[in-house]
């Protein structure tokens, strides 16, 4: 558990210091770029400081390619353009506590959210001392492939969507959006669930029922994603827009599924 502490204190160090980087380029979308690099954080602090089996190498190693990829899109996506829309809301709305509510609501509490996010790799870091990597993790390895392909796959057809011009104000629905309003976030939250199944196929003979406690992971960021910071926010920018009530209609908001006729 000590471990954990330490990942904690780093994570609280790593967050402020990106509240100040946010502070000094007037732009809170910092914590967007900075969320998947605490992530990496506590994987490889939890890993230093474990016993480096197989196990926690593979967790770490997912949880770092996943932050690498989602961070650095996030990067290029902001990189010249005006602070994201739902901070400049905040921005206006909280006017003179703009300062200690970004550094509490923004930054912090995302930092908290992180961390019970990435409980499980922390937690295989921690506990695992197996020399090997048993069936259910293998399971759970296949699960996170499918979840990251999903979510690369559903970002590049996005983003080639946007570029074309000829696509202004028209309505993604091809590829795997032609399945699913929010593909994206569906891989994202399938390696999540991915990641948890391996953190219980390797610590279940060490942990035995504390163990259940690495699924608090998928089940937040699904929820999150479904009901909170993804879809909700997202779908409202899009409301009014032409094609969208039908589109909203016939495709699945979530998991993939064949369109209603």
């Amino acid at each position: 558990m000590e471990h954990l502490g330490i990942a904690a204190l780093c994570l609280f160090g790593y967050m402020t210091a990106a509240f100040i980087v946010a502070l000094i380029k007037k732009d809170n979308g910092v914590a967007d770029v900075a969320y998947g690099g605490g992530f990496v954080l506590v994987a490889w602090v939890t890993y230093v400081l474990g016993f480096m089996s197989p196990g926690s190498l593979l967790a770490s190693v997912l949880v770092t390619i996943w932050a690498i990829r989602l961070s650095g899109r996030i990067a290029k996506r902001n990189h010249g353009k005006p602070e994201d829309f739902r901070y400049k809301e905040w921005r206006d709305e909280w006017g003179k506590w703009f300062i200690p509510r970004s550094f509490l609501q923004v930054f912090m509490l995302q930092g908290i959210i992180l961390f019970v996010i990435a409980l499980p790799v922390m937690m295989i870091n921690t506990f695992d001392t197996s020399i090997s990597i048993g069936i259910v993790a293998l399971f759970g390895l296949l699960i996170w492939v499918k979840g990251f392909v999903f979510e690369a796959m559903a970002d590049y057809e996005l983003d080639r969507f946007i570029k074309n011009p000829e696509n202004k104000d028209k309505i993604m629905d091809q590829g795997l959006w032609h399945y699913s309003r929010h593909p994206n976030y569906y891989g994202e939250s399938l390696m999540w669930w991915g990641i948890a199944v391996i953190a219980f196929g390797t610590l279940f003979a060490a942990l035995e029922g504390i163990v259940f406690a690495v699924f608090v992971s998928p089940i937040l960021i699904t929820f999150l994603l479904i009901k909170v910071s993804g879809i909700p926010l997202l779908e409202k920018r899009m409301e009014g827009k032409p094609g969208w009530k039908e589109y909203q209609q016939k495709t699945s908001a979530f998991i993939p599924w064949f369109p209603k006729s």
